[in-house]
């Protein structure tokens, strides 16, 4: 486990650890606390584990047990999406095949299966979420991504700006939230990535009031979202081709 998955592990353990109030876990509040949530020895004490070995997990300075990890994981009350990301952070479980720099590519059945869905939206894309190719009704309904420069040509940009075709999302705010989580789930796993960075980097300015979103650390998989575009109500799913390993089908139907 190298020291940057040590330090994302210790930030996720953290942010989960501010979501739990001592009532949650039938403590009491005690006096007044200067931060929300659990305190660390709290969390050592419910966990099992030393205060000092919690304090260096939070801060990225050890590794630990899957033992201990599920223990921690209980304490602070994880879904199992954010217990999943906490394991793979871990090195227990199989993590995103997204590592820093790497790109991946749609292989030609991933083309021809967009090009057969004659009637649906649909763009491949990377962990990031990055648009590799888009099918023809994908364009006719929200404009061809390809027109766009380079560092903007990724889903959640192209959302949050607007796309360059007729319609917009006007109940945006669960699929923005929900791609999202998504990103940060993928991008947690190589978190001294450039082009992940450069993304949060554009989202902050061009949507500096969601700043609350793009600092939240909150992950998931993404689930499908119906959403209103123009006259139409459309369900955003992903999809995973089992052949291209780092790529996802999104489909609109």
């Amino acid at each position: 486990m190298d020291a940057s998955l040590r330090r994302e592990l210790g930030a996720h353990l953290r942010a989960a650890r501010a979501q739990v109030t001592p009532e949650d876990v039938g403590l009491s509040a005690g006096p007044r606390r200067r931060a929300p949530g659990l305190r660390r020895e709290e969390v050592a004490a419910l966990a099992g584990v030393s205060v000092a070995w919690y304090t260096w997990l939070e801060q990225g300075r050890v590794g630990t047990s899957r033992q201990v990890i599920d223990a921690v994981c209980r304490t602070l009350r994880m879904d199992d999406d954010a217990r999943r990301h906490a394991l793979a952070l871990a090195g227990f479980l199989p993590g995103t095949p997204l590592a820093a720099g790497e790109r991946a590519a749609p292989g030609a059945a991933t083309r021809a299966l967009l090009a057969g869905l004659a009637t649906t939206p649909a763009l491949a894309l990377d962990e990031r979420l990055d648009i590799l190719t888009a099918n023809a009704p994908y364009r006719a309904l929200w404009g061809d991504p390809a027109l766009l420069p380079a560092a903007r040509r990724n889903l959640l940009l192209h959302l949050v700006t607007g796309p360059p075709g007729p319609y917009r999302v006007t109940d945006e705010e669960p699929l923005l939230r929900g791609l999202y989580q998504h990103f940060r789930t993928a991008t947690a796993h190589a978190p001294d990535d450039p082009r992940a960075a450069e993304i949060v980097r554009l989202l902050h300015r061009e949507r500096p009031e969601a700043a609350h979103w793009w600092d939240c650390r909150t992950v998931a998989d993404f689930r499908p979202v119906t959403v209103t575009a123009g006259p139409r109500r459309l369900t955003f799913s992903l999809l995973r081709p089992v052949g291209d390993p780092g790529v996802l089908l999104l489909t609109q139907t």
